[in-house]
């Protein structure tokens, strides 16, 4: 009995209506002619545009593959699910839409920064620190803020990690990290809830 080796990918782009096959949703490690007969193998499986996310559970696939490889030891490994996601048309970006945001983000940011340093009362802390080293009372001291206002801005560069494009270091951001998890987390709850095997009686209908 030979042994094929079955790594589902964990998500994967499709377009509506295509015929699934083997090799468009796993990885295959067998034989050379059973790897590439299980590779063309179609998998009855297919995403419309009304329902743009479904979960493609491994068991229903090695059920579907028992019955034409009943003399094979179907072994899957890795992930037990692939999502499958309707792949989305990409549309050029829109300036105003883009000029819109960017200018959403600037206010509320400098609002945050601003509302901050009242808290804290950073002016009365640059002032106290100018007469601490100078001995002179001033309203505005301007060699502790100006250095103060660039090093604010050059340190959130250097915390994201980003200048538009271009990255400093290969570590990743926090902003990336945490968009990681949230990417997890959602993966997880796709697979939860668009998973059709934790339907009631979803053997009975696939029969």
């Amino acid at each position: 009995m030979e042994i094929v080796y079955i790594r589902l990918k964990k998500k994967l782009e499709v377009t509506p209506n295509k015929q699934l096959q083997m090799k468009d949703i796993a990885l295959i490690a067998s034989s050379s002619v059973l790897k590439r007969r299980v590779e063309n193998t179609f998998i009855d499986f297919t995403i419309h545009k009304k329902d743009p996310v479904r979960v493609l559970d491994g068991f229903l696939i090695l059920e579907k593959l028992q019955q034409q490889f009943p003399d094979c030891d179907l072994q899957l490994v890795g992930p037990t699910q692939t999502i499958l996601y309707l792949q989305k048309q990409t549309k050029a970006p829109s300036i105003v839409l883009a000029s819109m945001i960017w200018l959403l983000l600037f206010v509320g940011s400098a609002m945050a920064i601003m509302n901050f340093h009242y808290d804290v009362s950073m002016q009365e802390v640059q002032q106290k620190l100018h007469f601490l080293i100078t001995g002179k009372q001033v309203d505005q001291p301007l060699w502790l803020q100006i250095p103060y206002s660039i090093g604010l801005g050059v340190g959130m560069i250097l915390f994201f990690n980003h200048l538009f494009k271009k990255r400093f270091n290969e570590e990743p951001s926090p902003l990336e990290v945490e968009m990681f998890k949230y990417q997890q987390d959602l993966d997880q709850y796709i697979s939860h809830h668009e998973n059709e095997m934790n339907v009631p009686d979803v053997r009975s209908r696939h029969r």
